[in-house]
Order: structure tokens, then sequence, then C-alpha cells
């Protein structure tokens, strides 16, 4: 590109203003070559891609459609958002029907069955390609980090055009424009990258409460999870760039934001002057605008004395925890590689309760972890009834290959694991359910999200404590905190009347 006015995309001067209005690819020199710095490279490639989507349109005499379906946590919604995004930038109409032009899954990996389920939806997609020879079917995300997929999918599903994983998702244009040009499987998979980029269009599922990564990959390698090999070693953002999103954020209207890593309370380790999550969370407190601050996941074995003083004085901070305990068994813990034992786990669960009343904590726990005993699962139990979450995650251990417990003798039998977990979920949802109670008959803020799906009378928000709770209301309160009085506890949500007016 010729000059810096031709090189930036955006109608606004500012790189962090990057928002699906305020990008101008008409500005962009497509028969010059392709920039090399990013993300000015991406956005030349966007405004290609739309070169070539306009000339099918008039093809076909109809808009060119997508579809994105994602499977897993959090930060493959995050990740989905910028796929979303970009999509609409260079021009597709997005649709919820797998019929469309152009079909991607950005996929999870955590479990052998996330996979077995990607290659069901394959099969699927083949029939419709054959009514529609020129549809296109992507796949990313952490499955396509796994060399033993890839090879799969070149060998028996050669209908698919794209494959590419986690580190480069950046370059989806890129990508998409070298299928667009007639290349017949383009796969670009990346085995680790300490890169970062940022500043490309997203459209984000709500207007009002959005995720934002602070942090990539994963340093804890338990024994049980595939994610650091697909996701790679921890990269924290520069605390700079996370406050310049947060604060368009705000500007745009969120009041909500969650930051995401797979382990928060490690962020900042990795940056040339270090900071810590604690330090990062005061900094996102002072953003105008932001009303309400989520995170996860927290690693019980990096959660700090500051942390928990931070969150103890933030007015903003949520009251709320997820803190994964995996098994109340210290023996077990060691051979997940969990660096904590059930004593320790406890004692950080008691500091917390003590330290900010009213907390709710959260967890995850996992059954039939190979070599579990009888007396391991009561131990785990006994951390259940101690702890009392006010919610958990229960998992059945699912061998997962390429993992270190995949390969461990004395995998529990299938019987003993499922009366286990039954057992365990039966104790976690009577505790629930009497923690739900705590704030019943109180007036708290509650964060309208939609309107209810069963009763169009009512709409369903979130407390602080992440409860649902179901008001009479109308849409006109959707993004807003309303003040409500919980009248009834249903076990694992609340009905409740509004009782003051809404906050501005």
């Amino acid at each position: 590109m010729s000059t810096a006015e031709e090189r930036t995309p955006f109608k606004s001067k500012d790189v962090n203003a990057v928002d699906l209005h305020s990008i101008d690819l008409d500005s962009i020199d497509t028969t010059n070559p392709a920039p090399e710095e990013e993300p000015a490279r991406q956005y030349y490639f966007m405004a290609k891609c739309r070169e070539i989507i306009k000339e099918r349109e008039l093809e076909d005499g109809r808009r060119q459609t997508a579809n994105v379906t994602t499977f897993g946590c959090q930060m493959n919604a995050k990740d989905s958002e910028k796929l979303r995004g970009i999509l609409d930038v260079i021009g597709y109409e997005r649709t919820e029907s797998e019929e469309a032009d152009f079909v991607i899954y950005n996929t999870c990996t955590v479990r052998e069955n996330a996979n077995l389920k990607v290659y069901g939806h394959l099969g699927y997609l083949s029939n419709l390609k054959k009514k529609n020879p020129r549809m296109i079917i992507g796949l990313c995300g952490c499955m396509m980090q796994e060399p033993d997929v890839v090879e799969k999918l070149k060998k028996s599903y050669r209908f698919v055009n794209l494959i590419f994983g986690t580190h480069n998702i950046f370059k989806f244009a890129e990508l998409l424009y070298q299928v667009l040009e007639g290349q017949r499987m383009v796969i670009d998979i990346w085995q680790d990258t300490d890169k970062i980029v940022e500043d490309l269009p997203a459209d984000r599922t709500y207007s009002f409460k959005c995720g934002v990564n602070i942090m990539y990959g994963c340093n804890n390698f338990c024994t049980y999870c595939i994610v650091p090999y697909v996701r790679g070693r921890e990269r924290s953002r520069r605390p700079e760039d996370i406050l310049c999103e947060v604060e368009r954020l705000a500007k745009d209207g969120v009041i909500e934001v969650m930051l995401l890593g797979q382990n928060v309370n490690s962020y900042g380790k990795t940056l040339d002057e270090p900071i810590s999550f604690a330090e990062l969370l005061k900094m996102v407190e002072q953003v105008p605008g932001i009303e309400r601050i989520r995170f996860m996941t927290s690693h019980p074995k990096d959660l700090s004395d500051e942390l928990i003083a931070v969150m103890k004085q933030s007015s903003k901070i949520c009251c709320h925890l997820h803190l994964p305990l995996q098994s109340g068994s210290s023996r077990i813990l060691k051979k997940m590689n969990r660096r904590y034992t059930k004593e320790q786990y406890l004692a950080l669960a008691d500091k917390l309760r003590r330290e900010i009343p009213g907390l709710s904590i959260t967890t995850d726990i996992i059954v039939g972890f190979p070599g579990e005993t009888e007396e391991d699962f009561q131990e785990t139990l006994d951390v259940v009834q101690k702890v009392r979450f006010d919610s958990a995650f229960t998992f059945i251990y699912s061998k997962r290959t390429g993992t270190p417990a995949a390969a461990m003798e004395d995998q529990v039998p299938d019987d003993i694991v499922k009366d286990r977990f039954n057992r365990l979920l039966t104790l976690v949802q009577t505790i629930s359910q009497e923690m739900a109670t705590r704030v019943e008959g109180q007036t708290l803020p509650v964060l309208v999200e939609s309107v209810n799906d069963h009763d169009d009378s009512l709409v369903t928000g979130r407390l602080a404590n992440n409860l649902l709770v179901h008001f009479p209301g109308g849409k006109d309160l959707i993004g807003k905190i309303v003040d409500v009085h919980l009248t009834e506890c249903k076990g694992f949500y609340y009905m409740g009347e509004i009782s003051c007016e809404v906050m501005e």
C-alpha cells in the first residue's frame, strides 16, 4: 500500500476502535501487494475476499451465507465472535442453518466425544456439499492442533476446504482468501507461537457484556488435560492493550466484562514488565462505564492473598469465584499434577468464605480418575460437604489420547464410575439448592440478559453470584441493571419482582 492513509481500514484513526461500523475496506488498494505487518495484512485480505464474495452474489443472484458453530469453552466462544465479525465485514449473511455457502466449526478437544461429535457433523455436511459443490467447509480450534486429527481429515475428509488451529485464528481472512481463489484444501497449523494479534473485527453475542482475553495457553500440564498441548504455553497480553479493549467496549455500551484465560491467576508472568492479575483487576475497575467484572478460570495453586484483598475491597468484581477442585483426594491430586493438597484447598476455601462474606464458589470435579478408590472418592465427598459449593460441574473421567493419564494403569470400571458420579451429583445438587436460598427475600441488583425463553411476560437476568432470576418485565430492560426483590428460590434460580427504577 502506498500511504498510511491507505493502510488503515478504519474510518476512525484509533486502531483500538475496531467494530463492524468503523471498518472501511474501500480505503484499501487491493492492486498492491499485501502488507507484512498485522493486523493490516488481514484487513487487506478481508478486502480481497469481499471482492470475490460480491462476484458470487452477482453470479448466484443472492447473498452468500455463512454459519459459525462453536463447540467448547468461553475462549472458543470469544474466538467465534472474531470469526463472525470477519465474515460480516467480508459480506457474508449470517445463518443458523448449516445449509450455507460457508460453514465453519470452531472445535473443542477436551474430551474424545467432542471429536466424535465433529466427525458426525462432517458426515452431514458432506451430503450438503454434494448439492452445493461450491460450498466451503472450514474447521478451526483446539481439535485442529492434534496432528492425528489433521492426518485423518486429509485422508478421509477431503471435502473439507480449510483447517487451522488456535494460534493463528487471526489469519482467518488470509486463509479463506486462499480457499476462495481455488485451493482445494488449505491447512495452516502452528505448533507454538508467542504472537498475539488483536484489533480484528468481532460480532459480539451480547451488546452489554463481553469476554476479554487477557492471556492464552497454559503451563500447568494437568495429566488428564490436552489444553496445554493444543493451545500452547502461557502468553499474557499487555495490560495497556487489555485496558484499551475494555475502554472501547465500555464506550460501546458494555457494562460487564469477563476476563478470560486458562489460568488467570498466573496472568502477567510472561510480560517484559510482569504485573499480577490482582493489579490488572484494579486497572480494569477504573474504566468508566464498566459496572461488573467477572473472570475465569482460577487455579487454586496460584490464588494469592493480594487477589483476595482486591476482590474484598472491590465494588465491581462479582461475588463469584470458579475454583476447580477436580478431586478431594491428595493422592489423586498428585497424580493429576494439580500441585495442591486437599488440606490446602480447604484452607483456601475457608479463607475466601471468611474474607469475602457471601462469596459464591463454584467448581469442577472429575470422578473416576485412574486409580481412584472408594476412599479417594469419599475424600471428594468430604470436600464438597465442607466447602458447600454453590454449584459444581461434575464430569466422568474421559481417557484423553495424548495425555499422561490415558496411559495410566488402574482405569476405573465404568459401572463403579457411574455409581460414584450419581452419588456425587445427588450431594452437589442438594447442597446447591440449600446454598441458593441464602439470598431469598433480599433485594439485589440483576443484569437483565434476555426475554424469558418460556414466558415472554418475564425477563431473565443474572445476580452477581451468577444465579439466574426471572421476573416480570419487557425487552427494554435488556442490558440494564435493576434491583429485584427475590421472592422465591426455585432451587437453581429465583423468581422475583422489580423493586426500583432501572439504574442509569
